[in-house]
């Protein structure tokens, strides 16, 4: 092999090994990074459910979702910003780059006591919507494995948006904790009222939010 051919080659891969340098650097710049191929995938095709396992819904919209819309401080390349979950560009319905999970920001509350609410009118609205793509992130009975806190918290794992947990003890990841812990009882679905005894008192419309 001559000189010249074994610069070029060097040269080449040097060239690659910037480009993938380059890559990652700018996955870390957005929020969500949505196509970088080092964090969340655009579509991501989740397995279904295995058992009756289901996490409950109650505790979602009274506990879990409030945290996407939260402002919290966020680390990234160096500097502390506030911002939200549900923020655009990153995990906004309409605009956000932060892959398969998405927010839809005004979702309003429903009121699970009432009657009149079946789980199809619940399964049509925007909160379920919600519910079912946080699911989609969970591995149950694992949270710190789950992307839905490994992500915020960087655990492994690359997160456009950046550090949004310091560790599993930030209140906030605690209520994701406990969320994916305490599924519905074997048998029963989302909605089951067994799932009430997740707030004290055990009440979805007033309860505080348990977290052991």
């Amino acid at each position: 092999m001559t000189d010249n051919t074994q610069r070029t080659r060097r040269s080449a891969a040097a060239v690659r090994s910037t480009v993938a340098a380059a890559a990652a650097v700018l996955g870390l710049a957005s929020c969500g990074g949505g196509d970088n191929p080092l964090d969340n995938p655009t579509s991501l095709s989740n397995p279904p459910l295995t058992g009756n396992q289901r996490l409950a819904f109650a505790y979602f919209q009274r506990c879990v979702f409030p945290v996407f819309l939260a402002q919290l401080p966020i680390r990234l390349n160096g500097q502390t910003t506030i911002n939200t979950c549900a923020a655009s560009g990153c995990h906004d319905n309409t605009n956000g780059t932060g892959g398969a999970f998405r927010v839809i920001g005004n979702a309003q509350p429903i009121d699970l006591t009432n009657p009149a609410n079946t789980a199809d009118i619940i399964k049509a609205s925007d909160m379920y919507k919600n519910f079912y793509s946080a699911q989609g992130e969970v591995v149950f009975g694992s949270p710190l494995a789950s992307r839905i806190l490994a992500k915020p918290m960087v655990n492994g794992v690359l997160h456009g948006g950046g550090l949004v947990f310091e560790s599993a003890q930030d209140p906030n990841a605690r209520l994701l904790q406990y969320w994916i812990n305490n599924p519905a009882p074997s048998g029963q679905d989302e909605f089951s009222t067994a799932t009430f005894r997740m707030f004290t008192p055990a009440d979805p419309n007033t309860g505080a939010c348990n977290t052991q």
